[in-house]
């Protein structure tokens, strides 16, 4: 016979669960994925290089050397020189050539290198497992055109969709992480009875489904996101080889290894552990679970050394300290969102937590919270380093924004406890109505409909089992009935289910800073550029390349004297660059002025003046072009024009603009 309402109505119930984690797991990566639609930024930032970028040097140099601000891993040919027409000017071996704590990285070149302009492209992988890459251009003798491209950035390491799909499986490890942790411990610290809930069970399984499948994808992306990019190299054995031999691949190695552990442990505690609870054996019970406890613990701390030996706290200052300090913070993250995650599945779907089950709890996140208050003080200070880095930097803003989360998320719990501090277990007198209302029940059966319902059903099977599933379905309803009338049970599930939501953006926001470069860094990178364009200490500038525009108004005195002109200089860098000048009188119209030149000087370098006569257009009417003007180096050029609009009405102006 078709499933009555009711039995539908449970079917639908238990297939709950699944569908919140489904939902959080969702929420959580599409966070993820919007939150880092930008590029991902930098982690070890180039901060010098000899030759420096746009140096033009007299003789060819024996080696490019490029400096870091923290460890980097460069395999061969990962810095590439270019010549003028783009074939390799380098060897193809990169040498570590740093000493005494420096980060240097060098590349032999060939000998007998022509004049011209050179790019210097290069690719690695910092410290903190994220892939970073960049090109700059130096000169032999003077610039001149070249055909090797000068990208900004590698499109290539960390980006496309492998870079997608391994940031979704970083996101997706540690929700899988906080999950399995959170909901084990909430059983074995908080309420033991929880090991029989099927909602519990369900929970905990797929986060330990979801922290394998995102590992196993991690590494075997791993290869493509610091090289190639592309998705085919996924399954490249060699590249896997590569891989599994530097510190982020035997992270992920680990990682897969404990998660064997883990298995295990889960399956003990869902299996012997839940029966051992049916049994009339305290001494065993007390044994198990503290064996458990152990083993859990140990399990989960090598879990959450696996992103500290390979994230952030594995590279700066004070390592040996920072990695314990951030496997504490990451445990306490687990045991609260995770444990929060557990509790609200049960006030949800059952069985209803114990008063003293939630207290537990509520007891557990508030020593979480004080454990990631003092860590995270920490780790702030050790990544940001300044209070101008926190508001200046992409890392110190989220940090303010995932400080604002969680003192939401606490004030939330605050008022999670108050409701904690009204509930009650079940109280005698409702107790005792409940069971008043069964011997009603039993005895209106008297009449023997029910009676003869179970006689006629006695030799018809399918008859028998339908009449279970309604039994079942109405007992599951008058279970809802009597949760969904406890107003304190309800004011707390409500309060735990914003917790919840408040926490999937929480981790969002933490797994982010992940992926962000830190403050210190940054603003280490920061103050390495400002300082290249005064002196010769080949520390590199931030590029900002792009066409430069002037407006120069001019008056020669004469006759038709006055205009205005207007100068271009594409593409605005060092080495080989067009001049454009317009002259404009003052209506608007073309200005065809007799001569027009300019001269550039750059003071930093005591470079100039550097004459430039540049030609009329032909066909257009006050439009003078000069092209291959050679820019030896960026900085700020003074730009001076010349104006003449008779034989003796003649001005110069002057200007200074930002080349390159």
């Amino acid at each position: 016979m078709p499933p009555t309402t009711a039995e539908r109505s449970v079917r639908r119930s238990a297939r709950i669960p699944r569908a919140l984690l489904a939902v959080l797991l969702g929420a959580l990566c599409a966070l993820g994925v919007v939150a880092t639609a930008t590029p991902a930024a930098a982690h070890a930032a180039l901060t010098g290089s000899d030759p420096a970028e746009g140096a033009v040097v007299d003789s060819a140099p024996r080696q490019v050397v490029l400096t870091f601000s923290e460890g980097v891993a460069m395999s061969d040919g990962a810095i590439r020189v270019l010549d003028p027409h783009g074939k390799r000017a380098d060897k193809g071996t990169v040498k570590d050539v740093g000493k005494g704590g420096s980060v240097k990285r060098a590349a032999a070149l060939k000998s007998g290198l022509p004049q011209g302009t050179y790019t210097v492209a290069w690719q690695a992988v910092s410290a903190d497992s994220h892939p970073v890459a960049g090109a700059f251009t130096f000169s032999i003798g003077k610039p001149s055109k070249t055909t090797a491209g000068v990208p900004g950035q590698s499109s290539e390491a960390g980006g496309g969709t492998v870079g997608v799909l391994y940031d979704t499986g970083r996101y997706a490890a540690y929700a899988g992480f906080v999950l399995l942790v959170g909901s084990a411990a909430f059983v074995l610290a908080c309420w033991p009875r929880a090991a029989t809930a099927r909602s519990v069970q369900r929970l905990t399984v797929a986060g330990w489904t979801t922290l394998a499948a995102s590992t196993l994808a991690m590494l075997l992306l791993r290869n493509p996101y610091t090289g190639s990019g592309e998705l085919a190299d996924t399954f490249d054995l060699g590249g896997l080889k590569s891989v599994v031999e530097t510190k982020p691949g035997a992270a992920l190695v680990s990682r897969l290894l404990l998660l064997a552990a883990a298995a295990l442990f889960v399956s003990v505690l869902f299996g012997t552990y839940a029966k051992q609870r049916e049994d009339d054996d305290p001494k065993a019970s007390r044994d198990l679970r503290f064996g458990l406890t152990l083993g859990g613990a140990v399990v989960a701390a090598g879990l959450a050394a696996t992103w500290a030996m390979a994230e952030h706290a594995s590279t700066g200052m004070q390592t040996a300290l920072a990695m314990p300090v951030d496997v504490l913070h990451l445990l306490a993250v687990a045991l609260w969102l995770g444990g929060l995650a557990a509790l609200l599945v049960t006030l949800r779907w059952g069985p209803q937590p114990s008063r003293a089950a939630v207290d537990h709890f509520s007891r557990t996140a508030l020593v979480c919270v004080t454990v990631l208050a003092a860590t995270g003080l920490y780790q702030s200070w050790r990544q940001v380093g300044s209070w101008n880095a926190l508001g200046s930097t992409s890392y110190g803003q989220l940090l303010i924004v995932k400080v604002g989360l969680v003192a939401l998320l606490v004030s939330v719990g605050w008022i999670s406890r108050r409701w904690t501090r009204r509930l009650a277990d079940a109280p005698r007198e409702r107790a005792q109505e409940r069971a008043q209302e069964r011997v009603t029940v039993g005895a209106g059966n008297e009449d023997g409909r029910e009676d003869d319902g179970e006689e006629a059903a006695s030799g018809d099977p399918v008859r028998a089992a339908q009449l279970a599933r309604q039994r079942a379905a109405t007992n599951a309803a008058a279970r809802r009935k009597e949760r969904d009338a406890d107003p304190d049970r309800g004011g707390l599930r409500r309060s735990v289910t914003a917790e919840t939501a408040i926490a999937v953006v929480l981790l969002a926001i933490t797994t982010v800073l992940t992926s962000t470069e830190p403050g210190r860094t940054e603003e280490q990178a920061r103050t390495a550029g400002s300082g290249s364009g005064s002196g010769g200490s080949g520390e590199q500038r931030e590029a900002r390349s792009g066409p430069v525009k002037l407006t120069v108004p001019f008056d020669t005195g004469g006759p038709k004297g006055k205009g205005t002109a207007k100068l271009r200089i594409s593409p605005g860098r060092s080495g080989d660059n067009t001049l454009d000048v317009r002259a404009t009188a003052p209506g608007g119209k073309p200005l065809d002025a007799p001569e027009v030149k300019v001269s550039l000087t750059l003071p930093a370098k005591d470079v100039g003046p550097l004459p430039v006569k540049p030609a009329p257009v032909e066909g257009e009417k006050g439009h003078w072009r000069a092209t291959s003007v050679q820019l030896p180096m960026a900085g700020e050029w003074k730009i001076a024009v010349t104006v003449r609009t008779s034989d003796i009405d003649q001005t110069t102006e002057t200007k200074t603009a930002r080349v390159g």
